[in-house]
């Protein structure tokens, strides 16, 4: 196993920065022992990952990191880096390696104040891995303040720095930032890529891996979770049942209700996963006495840990509706490819007598306007929009549609 092997479908990119790698590594290399250094280097101080969601912008981010960390001795002997099983691989791939920053964005935005140690930590050199790595998982996500102080420490990074940004599109990121980062784009994977990777890393059977990796269309964390996680399937079974739900007024508004409830109970249940173990965690990094009281001068430390995990509950809930929201869309798409007669492959396939009976009892221009519909659902949740009213006023327009 190598750190690529989770990086479905991206073979061109797995190539590029296995190439990369070695580079990095003779620089790494080259500096330590007075070597000679490459002198065509494929590395360089920044990266943009793109492409669309489920593609593994992440992944490949992440795997690259670790590549960058391999301490293996086989890189010795020419081997690529990247082995998967050494410490600085593991470490690298979980999050604990020490020279491994990542930023994501618990909030709507990354705030300036989000970034100000991790930039600061850029400008000095590893504790002790071969590079320091910043991966910055939202980049779409840099506010005003936040992207001028990223593109500061891109602008002039310490020598062995490193920073990884992801976004969905090169137009997400800074025109500042962007030209100063080496790009590549990864492609939205197969169906058959995604149900290889279930079969082969999660044990899942192979006609559950098929079936939820065309529904999910190739993305691959939520075919990951929907094959693993009965809670995952019953709410999205709850969604594609939600077309024939909104025939009134009171059932659309009460539809809208339950699907924002149904994401706020999500966001809860992982809450209460995250939040305890963090805030205990912080409490014991901070000495606090027995029955939890804390030494003094450190309880607005506390109150940080939990404004963040405020803003984090609320994005988790946007993050729930949306994924809600994309089956809604991906429905609608396929009762569109029945009326209009289209080869496509459905994606609903355990839906498919409720899409026959929606398209024959209405039009393709009606369909389209439902998913239009959808959209500004999500722009409107997109400009914090409370989701109560936004989700309301799609399942009218879908009554309506």
């Amino acid at each position: 196993m190598t750190v690529w092997d989770d990086l479905v479908g991206q073979q061109r990119v797995s190539e590029q920065l296995t190439a990369a790698a070695r580079d990095a590594d003779a620089l790494v290399t080259a500096a330590a022992t007075g070597a000679p250094a490459p002198t065509a280097s494929k590395m360089t101080h920044a990266w943009l990952f793109t492409g669309p969601p489920g593609a593994g912008r992440h992944q490949a981010a992440r795997a690259f990191a670790a590549a960058l960390q391999c301490v293996s001795p086989d890189r010795a002997l020419g081997g690529a880096p990247g082995c998967g099983f050494c410490d600085g691989c593991h470490t690298a791939l979980i999050g604990t390696h020490a020279d491994v920053s990542t930023i994501t964005a618990v909030g709507a935005m990354i705030l300036v104040r989000d970034m100000r140690d991790t930039v600061r930590k850029s400008f000095t050199a590893p504790a002790n891995g071969r590079w320091q790595v910043i991966l910055v998982e939202d980049a779409e996500r840099l506010n005003e303040s936040s992207a001028n102080a990223v593109l500061k420490a891109v602008e002039e990074p310490a020598p062995r720095t490193v920073w990884l940004l992801c976004a969905p599109s090169v137009e997400d990121v800074l025109p500042t930032i962007r030209s100063r980062c080496r790009h590549l784009n990864l492609s939205t994977p197969s169906v058959a890529a995604v149900a290889d990777l279930l079969v082969r890393r999660e044990g899942v059977e192979p006609d559950v891996a098929a079936a939820v990796a065309r529904a999910t269309q190739g993305h691959v964390d939520r075919a990951r979770r929907l094959a693993t996680d009965p809670a995952a399937r019953e709410r999205r079974a709850a969604v594609l049942k939600l077309p024939l739900r909104v025939d009134d007024v009171g059932s659309a508004l009460k539809a809208a209700q339950e699907l924002v409830d149904a994401a706020a109970e999500d966001a809860r249940q992982l809450a209460e996963q995250m939040d305890t173990k963090e805030t205990d965690e912080l409490k014991a990094a901070l000495g606090a006495a027995q029955g939890g009281r804390l030494p003094r001068g450190t309880a607005s430390v506390v109150k940080d840990l939990e404004d963040m995990q405020k803003r984090r509950r609320t994005r988790t809930q946007r993050d729930s509706l949306d994924v809600a929201l994309t089956d809604l869309t991906s429905f609608y798409r396929d009762v569109l490819a029945l009326q209009l007669g289209s080869r496509v492959a459905l994606a609903n396939t355990d839906a498919e007598d409720t899409l026959e009976r929606l398209a024959r009892g209405s039009s393709p221009e009606s369909t389209l306007r439902r998913i239009e519909s959808i959209a500004a659902c999500r722009d409107a949740l997109d400009r914090n929009v409370a989701p109560l009213l936004a989700v309301e006023a799609m399942t009218m327009a879908l009554r309506a549609g």
